[in-house]
């Protein structure tokens, strides 16, 4: 048998080392016998053992990564099975990542719960201030994790407290940082730092933000398990803020108002008002006018002006789709970009004129995104429609269509109050809030968003049968 020693600072790296020798000699996983800090003497370890086939050892970066990531593990037979791993890895004698080898689940399984006890390190270590002769202030914390982790946690710590000395100490290993950088040695008997004056401040502070009201103690105890509370200064308040909080939560609840805050009651009076400045319009070019002057939303701000809808006002088709894009804002009219092309050419084939259609969106300004000289479409949120549904009903009070195309997800949102699911409710005639019908179809710009031909030819049949079924619903309804 073959008898390695590995050191106990570094010694990761000094597996990888070690693998790599054995390898090349040709020496079987198991042959070797791995130990952590001084040799044992063990009565097989002089032994010479049988070489077999040398190697190179050939694995994956991620699987390299992971087996070393193991190796962070309390398991005392972690080494020799990354070891035995890593030969069969290269003679190709298992698959990366396949759980069905137990070697390789268990390895993975160790990788996960030294990834979790990293996080738990991160998340639960306490630096207590400590005396400093220097310019820099000096800092020591006592953690107890529960794998040998303080060389692969550590370094996190490096990178956001670079600005100041400290220390943390576990049970093995102690990790200190100075202007030096990081270095490790074993940790001494003794090492707790003692509290400091801004421990009890922090309790004062964890004690303040603690909500009563939405206190699980589950879940609490799932994040931070109690093995951890005996070195955090916090823990020492739980019990009592947990058998506090019914009672601290009543009196939360029997301190909320019955009543609108102030000025909740404020801006709904002044909102009022405002609606009450402008008088509702008297026609269609009145409404127009209106809404050249909208700031509902803050889409006003950067747009160029507001795209209204167009066409007779005693259409009986009313085409809503979602928002005016790059050249409609340019121009102030609907539907003259590419969508707009596609829906020309569509309705065209569909037999419908769109000189006798009502055309408009359900947003009346462009919201985009600058890149550069280019303006990115961005979809409206559910706020930005609801704020302009305002115009869009209006709309539809003075025009009276006896039926509306909604192009889009946002069509349907504004006019049915959901544009979910719009790919299955295709071709579906619905109903608007006051019961006018909405014949459900996709928007041009969907179709042109495409990437395979044979796709976007069937999305633009299905445009245009769509368009089809209202034409003949609406010629249905005239011979009734």
């Amino acid at each position: 048998m073959r008898e390695v020693v590995l050191p106990e600072v570094g010694r990761v790296a000094a597996w990888r080392k070690e693998a790599r020798a054995l390898a090349s000699q040709g020496i079987r996983a198991e042959d070797v016998v791995w130990r952590v800090g001084a040799a044992t003497g063990d009565l097989f370890a002089g032994a010479a053992p049988t070489p077999g086939p040398r190697r190179e050892i050939r694995v994956s970066r991620k699987a390299l990564s992971t087996i070393e990531s193991a190796l962070h593990h309390s398991d005392p037979e972690r080494f020799a099975r990354a070891y035995a791993a890593v030969l069969r890895l290269s003679d190709r004698q298992v698959t990366w990542g396949d759980r069905s080898d137990p070697m390789i689940r268990r390895i993975l399984a160790d990788a996960k719960a030294v990834g979790r006890d990293v996080h738990k390190m991160h998340a639960f270590v306490r630096f207590r201030e400590l005396p400093s002769d220097g310019a820099r202030r000096a800092f020591g914390a006592w953690f107890e994790p529960e794998h040998p982790i303080v060389e692969a946690a550590t370094p996190f710590f490096a990178k956001r407290f670079g600005d100041m000395d400290w220390v943390i100490a576990t049970p093995t290993l102690t990790a200190r940082f100075t202007e030096a950088g990081l270095s490790f040695s074993p940790t001494p008997p003794d090492q707790r730092p003692p509290e400091d004056a801004t421990e009890e401040l922090w309790r004062t502070y964890y004690a303040s933000i603690f909500n009563p009201a939405r206190l699980m103690v589950g879940a609490m105890q799932s994040e931070m398990p109690k093995k951890y509370w005996k070195n955090l200064p916090e823990a020492a308040l739980i019990p009592d803020l947990i058998r506090d909080a019914p009672r601290r939560a009543a009196e939360m609840q029997a301190a909320m108002p019955t009543e609108p805050p102030a000025r909740r009651a404020m801006v709904a009076r002044a909102m009022a008002r405002r609606e009450a400045v402008a008088p509702l319009p008297g026609s269609l070019d009145d409404l127009r006018a209106q809404a050249a002057g909208c700031t509902r939303c803050p889409l006003h701000g950067p747009a160029t002006q507001v795209v209204f809808g167009e066409g007779p006002v005693d259409s009986d088709l009313m085409i809503v789709g979602e928002q005016p894009g790059d050249q409609e804002d340019l121009a102030g009219r609907p539907f003259v970009g590419p969508a707009g092309a596609v829906f020309d050419a569509e309705a065209n084939a569909a037999g419908l004129d769109r000189s006798r259609v009502y055309v408009t969106n359900a947003v009346k300004h462009f919201k985009f995104t600058a890149r550069g000289k280019r303006r990115i479409h961005q979809r409206p949120d559910a706020g930005e429609v609801e704020h302009c549904r305002w115009w869009l009903d209006l709309e539809r009070q003075m025009v009276a269509p006896r039926l509306i195309v909604a192009m889009g997800a946002t069509a349907c949102a504004s006019l049915t109050g959901s544009g979910a699911g719009l790919l299955k409710r295709r071709g579906g005639i619905e109903a608007a809030a006051d019961g006018t019908p909405v014949l459900v179809t996709i928007h041009p710009s969907y179709i042109l968003r495409v990437p395979d031909p044979t796709a976007q030819a069937e999305a633009r049949a299905q445009l245009r049968s769509d368009l089809v079924a209202a034409r003949d619903w609406l010629a249905a309804q005239a011979r009734m």
